[in-house]
């Protein structure tokens, strides 16, 4: 073993990840006394999405869905906070308009990671194991330097794990992926190819394809390529951000939806695809109103849109690439060739190679993922001190929210409160005005005084 690896560092919890999420905990956890907890990241820096950092974009969700505001309003890691710092506090003001720039959240969260001490970045964790180590229980985590590959070894009692998630291609279309088949995570990385071609198709129906096709179509009349965006949705709809649709994005839905058996939990996710994976808006006002430009004077832009059409495979045919799909309501089959295809085909949880040692620990449900409790733990078989807790991975077990930034500094509450043994950031029972279970929201009494 090398020396590097003889003394191990002790820690109350790792954090693997440094997304939103997990940097949320670091921030939120720092000053708490019972918690000790380093974070390990193996990318040079925070750096959020940066294949989809296109000029324009914003988040979905209000500012106050920072790291910490929705646990802590008085937080110095606020975005607020950080507006003062950087002296933007009033142009924010005068822009009137609480969804920020998506760069800004990067350049923010970044602000906040050069003031924490708890945040290594380069080290990338290549394995976690349960240990005795002393008659103590404690995870051993084996971390290697991205520059020197040097490993060193980490002992810890919890582990948070904020890994984010992966691109998604379908199985029938990965054989194709290369040079001119990418996903829309590597969009900006590749975004140089689109102008050397004469044909683009985009695949997907979620805000990310929408913000590609709407890239792509800004420029269409630069570089002069034909324009093609193909859905299975049956249309290009706008999530609902209805206010009462919103309230799924709470804590007290998270509840709700946790206590269901998992085959309803299964079957309602399904149903609720426009609640998180449809298309803001403001993107399809900004197509359409382009589209409309482009049609001005009886022009007919060489653009296609086509809904209710699924990809069922991609064939290579010279130096170009054949579609083939059906509509799925009519039932017609059809061809499409193009030079370059963008897959919007959305992201999903990973199971992480460096949990292998664990994997016979760990409980699983039937389609292979992890059972999760409703405090964020993984379900695990023996022993009871030591807890893995996940961080956007447990969407099929707590629903929709799991993904959305303005739970994460709920969900981190709750996991530091359980890792201190006492409330550090109140965890309100009621925070809406509907109910999900039946029953009725408890009257909340009104008291005045003179």
């Amino acid at each position: 073993m090398p020396d590097s690896m003889k003394k191990p560092n002790v820690y109350n919890v790792i954090g693997i990840g440094l997304g939103p999420f997990n940097l949320g905990f670091a921030a939120l956890a720092e000053g708490v006394t019972e918690i000790d907890a380093m974070f390990f990241e193996k990318k040079p820096q925070f750096d959020w999405h940066p294949g989809m950092m296109i000029e324009g974009t914003t988040l979905q969700v209000p500012f106050l869905a920072d790291l910490v505001s929705m646990a802590d309003v008085t937080s110095k890691y606020s975005f607020l906070n950080y507006l003062q710092n950087q002296n933007r506090l009033y142009r924010f003001y005068f822009r009137e308009d609480f969804h920020i720039p998506r760069k800004e959240f990067n350049h923010y969260c970044q602000w906040v990671t050069e003031q924490l001490t708890n945040c290594q970045f380069h080290k990338n964790v290549k394995q976690v194991d349960l240990r005795d180590i002393d008659g103590q229980s404690l995870y051993e985590v084996v971390v290697e330097d991205v520059q020197t590959r040097k490993q060193s070894v980490y002992l810890a009692e919890h582990i948070v794990m904020g890994i984010g998630t992966v691109p998604a291609i379908p199985a029938q279309l990965q054989s194709a992926l290369g040079e001119n088949i990418f996903h829309t995570a590597d969009y900006l990385y590749k975004k140089g190819k689109c102008k050397e071609v004469e044909s683009i198709a985009v695949i997907g129906s979620g805000q990310s394809a929408a913000e590609v096709f709407l890239d792509l179509l800004e420029e269409q009349h630069s570089y002069g390529y034909s324009l093609k965006w193909y859905t299975r949705s049956k249309g290009f709809f706008p999530m609902e951000y209805s206010k009462l649709g919103l309230e799924h994005f709470s804590p007290d839905y998270t509840s709700f939806f946790y206590h269901l058996p998992q085959e309803k939990k299964d079957k309602l996710l399904r149903e609720q695809d426009l609640l998180y994976k449809g298309i803001s808006s403001d993107t399809i006002s900004d197509i359409y109103e382009l589209l409309y430009q482009r049609s001005i004077g009886s022009e007919e832009p060489d653009i296609h849109l086509q809904a209710m059409s699924a990809i069922e495979s991609i064939e290579p045919i010279g130096n170009r690439w054949r579609l083939h799909g059906v509509q799925q309501v009519s039932e017609e089959n059809f061809t499409d060739d193009t030079d370059l295809i963008v897959l919007g085909t959305g992201y999903k949880p990973k199971i992480p190679d460096f949990l292998s040692p664990l994997y016979g620990r760990i409980a699983w449900d039937r389609q292979g993922r992890f059972e999760v409790l409703e405090d964020y733990r993984l379900k695990m078989n023996g022993s009871k001190n030591n807890s893995i807790y996940i961080q956007n991975g447990e969407i099929h077990t707590h629903g929709v929210g799991a993904p959305d930034l303005g739970l994460g500094a709920h969900r981190n509450a709750v996991i530091i409160n359980a890792l201190a043994g006492r409330e550090i950031y109140p965890v309100k029972p009621i925070n809406i005005f509907q109910s999900f279970d039946g029953q009725k929201q408890p009257v909340r009494s009104s008291v005045h005084q003179s």
